[in-house]
């Protein structure tokens, strides 16, 4: 569902692209004491989860919306992956309860799901209260779905964690209380700007077209494994267990299996959600603002004057594609 005509800006807008004159120094000694002295080493871990269960962005012509899970689901069994959390939004299976069987075969191979909100809301335009509302109106339906299994993730829409301080911390009190984990993201390379175009392109049958998108959208995920460390580097002194955001997608499906080889061709090996988020960095509170959205890491950033690097903005080249 991150395919506002204006998320690309309002994403990209929230990287302050300022030159990489990287602090190395100090700001470790902020965090060593979670980690009990010095940060060490660690191997190259990464999450993979996905976004807007049951349906992400336009199909290609001919592909029905189960297709795409059933694809996602083959690669991962495949690929022997580990659990994968994907976060549900539930207005999907109102407009088309045959949804609900996209769900239930996510459930079945599984993979766990979480709550992404009932309808995908702007939090920068609603109050908390009606923001804590929409996510409540979530929960029936991840009770059906996995009444076995923790549902009790939130993964924000748009990365948005409140536009002010007082909606940011009114709705993590809230989402504590009612016994919920913030599902962070530390690595992010927009992917949900490929699937429209993809789309577009299949329709024209334009071959040409398509593997152009091939190419930019591994470019753009080996860019952000790149930049990511370095701002982990930057803050912690070592590689931390990366979140990464995907979407249920036509060209996420496509791509997965590409997208798998290239993280494990970088050294990574794969870990659950849960995995990940135990290491101490995400217990850190960094208290800033996210108008627009923005990665967990990059607002610990903020927090402390860490400068971080841009990504290059592929938006405007991806929507003009196949037109």
């Amino acid at each position: 569902m991150d395919t506002a005509p204006n998320m690309s800006m309002r994403r990209l807008t929230r990287r302050v692209g300022l030159a990489f004159a990287v602090v190395w120094f100090a700001l470790g000694a902020d965090f060593s004491f979670a980690q009990g002295g010095t940060l060490p080493k660690s191997p190259l871990q990464v999450a993979f989860t996905f976004d807007d269960l049951p349906a992400h962005g336009l199909l290609p012509p001919g592909m029905a919306r189960p297709a795409v899970v059933k694809s996602i689901l083959a690669t991962l069994k495949r690929e022997n992956m580990p659990p994968i959390y994907g976060f549900v939004n539930g207005f999907r299976v109102a407009q088309y309860p045959y949804q609900i069987h996209i769900l239930q075969a996510w459930r079945a191979a599984g993979n766990p799901v979480g709550n992404h909100t009932w309808s995908h809301p702007e939090f920068d335009r609603v109050t908390a209260a009606q923001y804590e509302t929409n996510i409540d109106r979530n929960e029936p339906l991840l009770r059906r779905v996995s009444p076995d299994s923790d549902w009790h993730w939130f993964r924000f829409p748009y990365l948005e964690e409140g536009n002010t301080i007082e909606k940011r911390e009114h709705l993590r009190a809230w989402l504590s209380q009612h016994g919920y984990r913030i599902a962070e993201v530390s690595m992010d390379f927009q992917d949900y700007n490929w699937n429209e175009p993809y789309a577009r392109c299949a329709a024209k049958h334009d071959s040409a077209a398509i593997n152009s998108l091939h190419d930019s959208y591994l470019n753009a995920a080996d860019e952000s494994i790149r930049v990511y460390r370095q701002i982990a580097q930057a803050l912690y002194h070592r590689d931390v267990p990366y979140v990464l955001l995907l979407h249920i997608g036509a060209f996420d499906a496509h791509m997965l299996p590409e997208l798998i080889a290239l993280f494990r061709s970088r050294g990574f090996s794969f870990v659950t959600l849960p995995q990940a988020m135990a290491d101490p960095i995400y217990s850190f509170d960094p208290k800033v603002t996210s108008p627009g959205g923005n990665t967990f890491n990059e607002m610990v950033a903020q927090a402390r004057n860490v400068n971080t690097p841009d990504m290059t903005d592929r938006s405007k080249e991806l929507d003009a594609m196949c037109r």
